[in-house]
């Protein structure tokens, strides 16, 4: 049997959009699956699994910040917002309801190409790393499993958040770049968007940090990059989040 396509459900009310992006995916040969509203979305994602959601923000009823928000209630499926303002308060709402990307209106077909591939590659590539366990002051991820466990309970990230922890994780100890992690998590299109890796950053921190303004996790350099700690000490504070300037004090 020859292997099943990849998958995309594309959201949107315009009909012309549609078949627009349609043509694009079916010429780089990926099933396309048709929603024209956020609740014919959730319909379809009832009765289907698809690999990539390709969703619109503008939409009667339900706007995709709702939708995607919805969608991450029971699904962790990538998904890649079309914004047609595409400025940072807009491209910080996708990353807040859930989406993993986003692409702004009017995009050319091999942008969409791109952004696809990336998304249904990191997909499959992160998906079949098998990695022991990782273990730092309560908080443990599983990289075979793709579960990530923060004293005892476990959390609900989307992909992107997930990808983005383990690559902290593979290389702790280790001050990584801004442009390296967006190379590594994201690839290599995505390198120079800072406020991407920021906003992702942010979000995780939320996750993870008792008081995401001083973390223990997620540590910061200003001006050159993060790290993950290979272990935290209760004594002991080095690097701060963005807001505030460095520090690297001990209590001896």
């Amino acid at each position: 049997m020859p292997p099943t396509k990849p998958s995309v459900l594309v959201v949107d009310d315009d009909a012309r959009m549609l078949r627009m992006v349609e043509s694009i995916l079916q010429l780089e040969k990926y099933q396309v699956i048709r929603a024209i509203d956020g609740q014919d979305a959730l319909d379809i994602l009832n009765r289907q699994s698809p690999d990539l959601i390709l969703l619109d923000i503008v939409m009667p009823g339900m706007d995709g910040y709702v939708v995607c928000k919805r969608i991450r209630e029971f699904s962790q499926v990538p998904i890649i917002m079309v914004t047609a303002k595409g400025d940072d308060d807009e491209k910080v709402r996708c990353l807040d309801a859930g989406a993993d990307d986003f692409i702004t209106k009017p995009f050319s077909s091999r942008e969409l190409a791109a952004r696809t591939r990336v998304a249904l590659r990191h997909t499959l590539l992160w998906d079949n790393r098998p990695e022991p366990i990782f273990s730092i002051d309560g908080l443990s991820i599983d990289f075979a499993r793709h579960r990530v466990v923060l004293r005892g309970r476990e959390l609900s990230l989307t992909r992107t958040a997930y990808r983005l922890l383990s690559c902290l994780a593979r290389h702790a100890g280790r001050l990584l770049t801004p442009d390296q992690i967006l190379e590594m998590v994201w690839g290599s299109e995505y390198v120079g968007e800072i406020h991407l890796l920021q906003v992702t950053i942010a979000r995780l921190r939320q996750n993870l940090e008792d008081d995401a303004r001083n973390p223990r996790y997620i540590l910061t350099r200003p001006g050159i990059g993060y790290m993950m700690p290979k272990e935290v000490q209760a004594d002991s504070i080095c690097f701060v989040s963005e807001s505030k300037s460095s520090v690297c004090a001990a209590n001896n």
